[in-house]
């Protein structure tokens, strides 16, 4: 429920009090003394599917944008007109459960804080993150997601496109382009400052992280993340209800790869901040891509619908563009999502070949104790590059037939030659 308060301009009275009295909607009128150009000041309830629609129709009858309208939330309405203004308009669709046009508007500006504030908070938060990465802290990783304020601008794209207000677009791209710049740079000059201080062991090979090595080789999984996110979020936004988790959700599919993006440069290994970096662009994409849609489903159009044809347009080639291009990169994350396949089905392979080979009966008196797949550094599209093995058997070295075997059955099921260390542990039973 909303209570709006609007200033009658001088002549309007009449008209805005016909307008309020045709849709039966109760209202307080009180007389306007300030010696300006309102002679009244209107107040009236309204559930909120009605605020559009009511501000609209009053718009349209001379109530322009010098008028002063103040909407807020009304906790309790109590009132037989109101319940039946209620029940026309309240359908149980999506368009009875989102805020109106000017309400979505005004929380998409509130939701971006002022550059200064914008900047100092996503260093912080990338810095964090850059911590928690590599400290292999989920919690950490968490907090950095909370403090991260990229709701506003990856949200505010999408309102601007389909309301027609370009200020709010321009504004809100020039943040989210300035906030990915600011997140990857303060990442990698904070772990470079970390590397040369030796903060962390020197010589510290950051694939071998978790938190850091699954975001430098991302797969597919990584697009529903962001699509969710921008859905959940301009849901949230749409409907009135909190939008701070939704924040965190947002943060997360862009915080973390932007860290580890700043990390890879940090090393010195730029390959391997090609795959984070990408994750970091079709995220962002992909958040607006799905703010759009779901705007323009939920059945936001332009105040003026004069211009409701250009909007229209514009919105479709918009998102015809980010359609192609997060299609181009999902096509780029589905080929790391393949090369992490063939890697997991390599591994399953060849761990299989050499228990086969140890359980004949040739080479029964050995057994398997460990087995690692040791990958290479050709990021994203990583691949194994040595199998190591500790085989515990009779003191001595391994048998050349033994170690020839286990080779050429290991390389079976690799597209490139694979090496094969062997490490004996004898075993004495008495």
């Amino acid at each position: 429920m909303r209570l709006v308060q609007l200033t009658v301009p001088t002549g309007k009275r009449e008209t805005i009090v016909d307008t309020l009295e045709d849709r039966e909607i109760d209202y307080v009128l009180t007389d306007e003394n300030s010696n300006r150009d309102y002679t009244a000041v209107i107040y009236f309830p309204l559930p909120a599917p009605a605020v559009e629609p009511v501000l609209d129709e009053l718009q349209d009858a001379g109530i322009d944008d010098d008028a002063y309208t103040v909407v807020v939330d009304a906790e309790t309405v109590i009132s037989r007109r109101f319940e039946s203004l209620r029940e026309e308009y309240e359908n149980g669709d999506v368009e009875s459960d989102r805020i109106s046009r000017q309400e979505l508007q005004a929380e998409a500006d509130s939701l971006t804080p002022t550059f200064a504030v914008y900047a100092i908070m996503t260093v912080i938060s990338a810095v964090v993150a850059t911590a928690g990465l590599f400290l292999d802290s989920p919690a950490v990783v968490v907090g950095s997601m909370v403090i991260a304020p990229l709701i506003g601008p990856a949200l505010g794209l999408s309102v601007g496109s389909v309301i027609d207000d370009e200020e709010l677009f321009k504004s809100s791209l020039y943040y989210q382009i300035i906030g990915i710049v600011l997140a990857i740079g303060a990442a990698a000059v904070f772990a470079w400052m970390v590397r040369v201080t030796n903060i962390v062991p020197p010589g510290l090979n950051i694939s071998g992280v978790d938190e850091i090595s699954e975001r430098l080789a991302p797969d597919l999984l990584s697009l529903a993340i962001a699509l969710g996110a921008g859905v959940a979020g301009i849901i949230s936004i749409a409907t009135g209800t909190s939008v701070a988790l939704v924040g965190v959700m947002i943060a997360a599919a862009l915080i973390p790869p932007a860290a580890a993006a700043g990390i890879a440069i940090a090393w010195g290994q730029p390959s391997a901040a090609i795959g984070s970096t990408a994750l970091v662009l079709v995220n962002v994409l992909s958040v607006n891509l799905a703010g759009l849609l779901t705007l323009w489903w939920a059945g936001y159009r332009p105040e003026n619908l004069f211009t409701l044809g250009k909007t229209e347009k514009r919105v479709r080639r918009r998102v015809i563009g980010l359609a192609g291009i997060v299609l181009v990169f999902a096509i780029f994350l589905a080929a790391i999502t393949y090369s992490s396949y063939a890697v997991a089905t390599f591994e399953e392979n060849a761990r299989g070949e050499v228990e086969t080979v140890l359980s004949e009966e040739e080479f029964a008196e050995y057994q398997l104790l460990e087995f690692e797949v040791i990958m290479d550094d050709n990021y994203p599209f990583v691949g194994p590059e040595r199998v190591t093995l500790t085989i515990g058997g009779p003191q001595g070295e391994i048998p050349s037939e033994l170690a020839d075997t286990l080779h050429e059955r290991i390389n079976q099921h690799a597209d490139d030659p694979v090496g094969v260390e062997i490490r004996s542990v004898g075993i004495t039973e008495r």
